[in-house]
């Protein structure tokens, strides 16, 4: 007969590992002007800077970011060709075109409009009619589209952006966050490189007018290969910004800067930091055991940890003093517990900011342990489970 005993609440646990801890009162490793900003290296998902991440915030025209996304999986998935057609609504010209004051790329009334070109239009010169002429052709309407603009960002992980039009004109309850930003950059950069070299395309002529990329990072010499900016009176100017250089690649998203001076310097100037000011580190080889978890009713009291390879973090130059590292998981964890299972999370800190996060996984089995063994784990969780 298996006999249930006592268990006391499950709690959170530390395992702190042996890196030094930073001094509270060391200066930050970076300042910006930014009002928000994240920064990561893309090999290793380093979080290089960040400064109010999830903060939500108007998109402006970083929205088209999303919109492209849509359009872009439909190619994928051959709901849509680049040879496909749409037509131009007159709410389309009034709303996007060259009498409403914004970006646009002037395309005619009742005209037809292959949707490459309309890509290039959105991408190379932001332009809010080739916005809504997808949004309509493909979803009947801009409110339409908008909502699934939202429902995708669900699907590829975007917990908290929200969006109510195509273009990313001000709208109430339109709202990105600087990682989100980050993290939708990557995955068209990851999921779609036939269709990201556009965010490079320095010019785009249509109707006999030329307009040239307004990425202010593409002539700098830089590695800069996309992808947008943006701005309006309550966003400021913000950036989104991709560079490779020397084989590696570094994603940014910036909001709340004053000018377009100060968002092409910013942006410039935190990315250049990114390249220079870290090295990368190789923390743990793969198959080495990084730590242990704590078990309840196991024929162990623990069991040792690895993750599924490698760990690499990229790690400042003149800060490495800074890092530090944590095992963490719900626990104690319930036995049995299966080889490869995964039960914890390396979490590496760089200063203040939370770098990486690993996940851990059982390196052995654990099978249950004899009635002696549970009875003396559930007297132990009892005793001082509590303060934990």
């Amino acid at each position: 007969m298996t006999r249930a005993f006592p268990r006391a609440p499950f709690w959170v646990l530390l395992f702190l590992i042996s890196f030094s801890v930073a001094p509270a009162a060391q200066a930050q490793l970076y300042e910006t002007r930014a009002d928000t900003a994240f920064l990561i290296d893309a090999e290793t998902g380093t979080i290089l800077f960040s400064k109010e991440p999830d903060k939500l915030i108007p998109p402006a025209s970083l929205a088209k970011l999303m919109t492209m996304e849509v359009v872009f999986h439909a190619l994928k998935t051959g709901r849509l060709t680049l040879d496909d057609t749409f037509l131009v609504s007159e709410n389309a010209w009034r709303t996007g075109g060259a009498m409403s004051g914004g970006s646009t790329m002037f395309a005619e009334l009742g005209s037809s409009i292959r949707l490459e070109d309309l890509i290039q239009g959105v991408i190379v010169q932001s332009a809010n009619d080739g916005c809504i002429i997808i949004a309509e052709g493909m979803a009947g309407s801009e409110e339409n589209f908008a909502q699934f603009m939202t429902e995708r960002a669900r699907q590829i992980g975007l917990e908290n952006s929200t969006f109510v039009n195509s273009t990313g004109l001000p709208a109430d309850g339109q709202r990105v966050t600087a990682r989100e930003l980050v993290q939708l950059a990557q995955h068209i950069w990851a999921e779609y490189p036939e269709y990201y070299r556009y965010y490079a395309q320095p010019d785009f002529t249509w109707n006999n007018i030329l307009q040239r990329n307004r990425n202010p990072l593409l002539p700098m010499n830089i590695g800069a290969d996309g992808m947008k900016t943006g701005f309006t009176e309550e966003s400021g100017y913000g950036i989104v910004g991709s560079v490779e250089r020397d084989g590696r690649r570094l994603f940014v998203a910036m909001s709340g800067m004053t000018s377009e001076a100060q968002r092409a310097e910013e942006a410039r100037r935190i990315l250049d930091w990114g390249m220079r000011a870290f090295e990368k580190s190789d923390i743990f080889a793969a198959g080495t055991l990084i730590g242990e978890a704590r078990l309840y009713g196991g024929e162990r009291r623990s069991v040792p940890l690895r993750a599924n390879g490698p760990v690499s973090i990229f790690v400042p130059t003149m800060g490495r003093d800074r890092m530090s590292a944590r095992i963490v998981y719900r626990g104690p964890i319930d036995a049995p517990v299966e080889e490869g299972q995964q039960v914890a999370t390396l979490r590496i800190w760089i200063g203040d900011t939370l770098s990486q996060e690993t996940p851990l996984y059982a390196a052995e089995s654990v099978g249950t342990g004899q009635i002696h063994q549970r009875a003396l784990d559930a007297v132990q969780e009892l005793l001082v489970g509590w303060l934990r």
